[in-house]
Formats: structure tokens, sequence, C-alpha cells
């Protein structure tokens, strides 16, 4: 259907078979470069399918066979799947693979802007340990900044080395301890640079995951989100922690829905977390998406964190506990100076102890910060609750896209939310004025691959207007809004409270903040009509041109009449006018007259079922016919 009303673009790589595993949309070069099995692709945005160019990278000769030997799939293990793929300067990326259980690293010549080349040196080809995991699907983070990759995963062959590094730059490598205490079979979701302010020796790398954790009370492993930050110009300690973090804090991340008794439910797997960035760089808005681990409830959940209060927890106080079988409390000795989880900077600095780098940072210092890596107090969401809680879903949500537009009465972020099952969920969460609950609009559900197929990774370009939808088959280009389909008149489009859309007098339209005002009919958060469409074509009936179909059935056979109401929150009721009558009569449901989502079915016709039926929706107190 979306690629029928050319609203969607699909690149299946030049075999047929994409292998997708990263993508890298790059606005500043007009390009989209997309990783895959044994394989790099560069895409023109504007020329998508047309212009490709692609650069074959198989594992290196004997390394199929010995990850074959070593009992992997040679299927589905034994290639050079491309998981890393960063932009590193002016002319060049940096691509990883899993080089068939070698992890392999090069960096890929783009050139400069308005170029469209794309090579690969192997004779610069290196290592990737440490950089890229060594399976093709196991969850793994990696970003860079300032010239050195920053990765959360596993970084050997059998799974069991879990740890955050630093590497490819000119300064030695760094990693966590192997310690339970800073990582417990951890599941890496995102990583992104977060400045703390002015001063760029103060700037933060900030890792999102989950772990397992052993509670006091309980023998049970269970499941917590973390947020956990390293200092960018750590340089590891000069007699403890040498080549290690020795800035690493993390705290726990709570999405919950209060419930009665003071027992909340947790939303503990988190699935992928989208940063909002604002015009304050510092205060991007974090939107997180989870799920649950119970058996009992499956349902997911969409919180909303404040980078304050991230920086409030991690400036209060550690959590300690005496042994395995304590409970945390708050540490209340005395706290080493300068602060363990602080950077090296003028803030650190005192007239008589320099600290021009953490290598300069005394022992007690490393030993408190080895010993105390938690925080105590959790970090809670905005509003203490999720923004969006969706339970007993046919499907579960996997990847999490935001979008900040302007409407006629301020900002609305509108949410893209994609399942296991190839379909792109577009949501905005409609806050009421007078109340702390919100209204939970569903405007589409966008089928982006035919096949139920899991999306993995999805970006957003809102230059474009595009939204860029990664899978194992594929990647789709999809636009945000197709506001035309939203019908002919005011009523219908008022209606869909779709934030890209807007009356503008004579169709529905892609709003524009900077366009004519006078006949501009918007309405958000009440989506009423009556209200806004008054001296406008309010409804289609105005324009005489509702759809008419002649059906003929065959008596005691069955037949469909189909009527689907263009906005998902619209309810139907059906009428029937029979001859010789004037007057329209609700249409009563039984066993053998039924109402699906898609129209009315007759499982039996009668001869007293002939006449004119009428296909009316409501929504908001208004109703017409469709």
């Amino acid at each position: 259907e979306l690629l029928g009303t050319n609203r969607s673009v699909v690149f299946f790589g030049h075999r047929g078979f994409l292998g997708f595993r990263s993508l890298y949309l790059d606005e500043y070069r007009d390009r989209l470069f997309i990783g895959g099995k044994d394989m790099l692709y560069s895409l023109l945005l504007d020329r998508a399918s047309t212009d490709v160019k692609e650069i074959y990278w198989p594992p290196l000769p004997g390394q199929t066979e010995e990850c074959f030997r070593k009992g992997k799939d040679p299927g589905t293990d034994c290639a050079n799947y491309i998981r890393v793929l960063h932009p590193y300067n002016r002319t060049h990326l940096l691509a990883c693979g899993t080089g068939a259980f070698h992890p392999v690293c090069a960096f890929i010549y783009v050139g400069p802007r308005g170029e469209h080349t794309f090579s690969l040196n192997p004779a610069y080809v290196e290592t990737g340990r440490g950089r890229c995991p060594h399976e093709p699907s196991r969850a793994f983070t990696s970003t860079v900044i300032g010239g050195e990759l920053y990765a959360g995963l596993t970084a050997d062959f059998l799974g069991r080395d879990p740890g955050i590094f630093r590497s490819t730059g000119t300064r030695s490598a760094l990693r966590t301890e192997v310690d339970q205490r800073l990582l417990h079979d951890p599941k890496f979701v995102a990583t992104h640079l977060i400045p703390d302010n002015d001063d760029q020796d103060n700037d933060k790398a900030y890792f999102f995951f989950t772990e397992k954790v052993v509670e006091a009370d309980s023998k049970e492993l269970a499941i917590v989100s973390r947020v956990a930050r390293v200092c960018v110009n750590d340089a590891g300690g000069q007699r403890v922690l040498v080549n290690k973090w020795s800035t690493f804090n993390k705290a726990r991340l709570v999405c919950s829905v209060p419930g009665p008794g003071g027992i909340d439910t947790h939303f503990d797997e988190l699935e992928d977390v989208f940063l909002l960035r604002t015009k304050d760089r510092k205060n991007p808005e974090i939107y997180a998406l989870f799920s649950t681990v119970s058996h009992v409830f499956q349902g997911s959940a969409v919180c909303v964190y404040r980078m304050a209060d991230i920086r409030e927890v991690f400036n209060g106080p550690f959590a300690h506990r005496d042994s395995p079988h304590h409970q945390w409390s708050a540490y209340e000795g005395k706290v080493p100076y300068p602060r363990p989880g602080v950077c090296p900077s003028k803030t650190t600095n005192q007239p008589r102890r320099q600290y021009g780098t953490t290598k300069d940072f005394p022992d007690e210092v490393l030993h408190f910060i080895r010993s105390h890596p938690l925080m105590y107090k959790p970090v809670y969401p905005r509003h203490r609750r999720p923004l969006l809680v969706k339970k007993d879903l046919p499907h579960r949500l996997h990847q999490l896209v935001v979008d900040r537009v302007e409407v006629e009465d301020g900002q609305q972020d509108v949410l893209f939310l994609g399942t296991d099952a190839g379909l792109v969920l577009k949501v905005v969460v409609l806050q009421k004025t007078s109340s702390t609950t919100a209204e939970e609009v569903i405007l589409e559900e966008l089928q982006v691959f035919k096949v139920p197929v899991p999306i993995t990774q999805m970006e957003i370009s809102v230059k474009r207007q595009m939204l860029y939808v990664g899978s194992s088959l594929g990647v789709a280009q999809v636009r945000l809004h197709r506001c035309e389909t939203y019908g002919m008149a005011c009523a219908e489009c008022c209606l869909a409270r779709d934030p890209y859309c807007t009356w503008d007098g004579t169709a529905c339209t892609h709003y524009q903040p900077s366009g004519k005002r006078r006949h501009r009919r918007q309405d958000i958060h009440h989506g009423n009509p009556a209200h806004q469409c008054l001296d406008q074509n309010l409804t289609v009936d105005d324009f005489e041109n509702i759809e008419e179909k002649v059906l003929y059935g065959a008596e005691n056979n069955s037949t469909f009449l189909e009527c689907v109401p263009r906005s998902p929150q619209a309810s139907v009721q059906w009428f029937v006018q029979r001859p010789p009558d004037e007057q329209r009569d609700e249409v009563k449901t039984d066993e053998r007259i039924l109402q699906t989502e898609q129209g009315l079915l007759f499982r039996q016709l009668h001869p007293r079922d002939a006449g004119t039926y009428y296909c009316k929706t409501l929504e908001h107190g208004f109703t017409q016919t469709v």
C-alpha cells in the first residue's frame, strides 16, 4: 500500500539479500550509507534507487572455514556483517564488521561533499576486537567522539567479556575492568556524547544498557535498565586502574506505572533510546522505549528523561553495601577529593592541587570508584510516569524515533515506533491542560515491509521529512506524512489530528508555520471540525461526491459492503433506507449480519436486505457519511 501511493522506496541490495546491520544517514553529503552481509552501499538521497555504489568486503581467506570449524552456522554467522558505520573525518567513514567471528575495521573513503566516491583500501584493514562484536546480531552500541570509537560490546569469541571500550585514536585504549559489579551480562542499547557545560574538559559519553542484578533478598537474577557515563578526557589511572576507565559511574533508569497499594508495574527491558536535540546542546530530551520482562503482563512504555535529573543522580550519594547479602544503602562515609566520577578540568583544579589528567588523581579516588560504581538514587522520568503505555499488542515494539513538529498552537512531539512485524506506528500523545492525564492518538499504522520482519534501526531526516527504516530484508525510505490522503474536506483534515497537516482553505496540506494563516485550520488537541470548519467546506457531503457502489447479491449467498474510515479513531455506524420509505434505520447486527473493521458482512442474503446502505463515521461528536 505504501509503495502503491509512492510514499516509500525499499532498497534490497543488488543481490536481493541485504543482511542489513547498520545505517548512517549523512545529511551533509546527502547520502545514505548501509552496512550489510559482506557489503557496504552508498546511496544518494535524491536518487536512492538509481545511483548506488557498493564495496564488496568478505572475510579474509580461511576465516569462513575456521568459523565453520568452530561450530558456527555457515549461512548466518560465517560472513562479514558490517555493524559499525560512523563519520570519522571530512573524507572518511569508520566501518567495522564481524569478519566471520574475526572482527575487522577499515576507513572508507567517501570523498568531499559533492563527490560520489566510495572505496576501501584492503592494505589498511586492521583488527576490530574491542570495537565490533564477533556475532552478527548480539546487542551492541558505538559512536565516534573526537576521532575515537566508544563502544559497548562483548569482545570475545565466546561472548563472556562484556565491556565499554575506547579505541582508534592516538591515546592508549581504555576499557572497563572485568568485574560483575561494573557490568553483569549487559545488553547495550545506545551511546551518546552529551556535554555538561561549555568547558569541553567536562564532556561525557553516556551509555544506556540493561544488566542483571541479584538483590539481597532473592537468589534470582533480575533485569534492570541503566545509564552510565565516562569522561571523554579519561586517561585511566597511574598505579590503579591502568588503561581502565577511572570515571565510570552508573545509575538505574526507572520507567514504571504507579499501581494500587504502592506496587508499581515496572518496564525493565530497555529496547531503544532517542535523543531529541534541543537548541541547548547540553540538555537534549531523552526518550526511552521499554518493555516488560514479566510473563503475566506484556507491554511497552515510552519514558522521557531530563538531563538535569540524570546529573542530579550522578551528583548525589553513592550506593554502598557491605556484602552481596546486605541491602543497598546510601554511602555516608567520607568521599575523597576530587569527587569520584568528575572529569579533570578547571573546576577540579585548586591552587595547590592541579589535576591535568586522571593519572594525577589520588589512588584513594580510584579505589573508591572501583568499589562504588553505582549511584544510590535511581533516575525517574518526567512526571514520574511513562509518556505512553501500550499493552497486549499483537507485536513487540523495538525502535523509537521522535520528531518535534511546529503546530498552530506551539509544538507537538510525534513518535514513530518500529515493531517486530515490519510495522511502524505513528503516534501523538496529547497532554490534557486541566490534569496530568494524556490522550494517545495512533495517527497511522504503516506496514513498511510486506513480510512481518523485525525493524532493527530507524533514522529520521527532518530536513527531508523522511523516515529511514532498516530490517534484515532491506532499508525503506518512508515519507513522514501524506496529508492529501486525509480527504477533500476541512472536517476530515481536522479529524485526522495529524500535526504535520492543516486545512489551507482548499485542501489538506503539509503545515508550514510561515504559511498564510487566514484559511488555515488545525486542531490537534480536540479535533473539533464543527468549531474549526464552520466557514469552510465542512464535509464531503457538501461536494456531493460520496462514492456510490451498486452491488447485486443472490439470495442465501453471502456479500460484503466495504467501508474503512480514514481515521483509526472513528467509530462506524451503518444505516439502511428501504424503498419506498424515506427514513434511514440503523442496521441491526446479529449472527447473520456482522460488522467488521472493513465493513458489513451478510453471511446469508434475504430479499428484505435490499436497499441503500449508508456508512457513517462518528468522531468527537462529529458525524459524516463516507
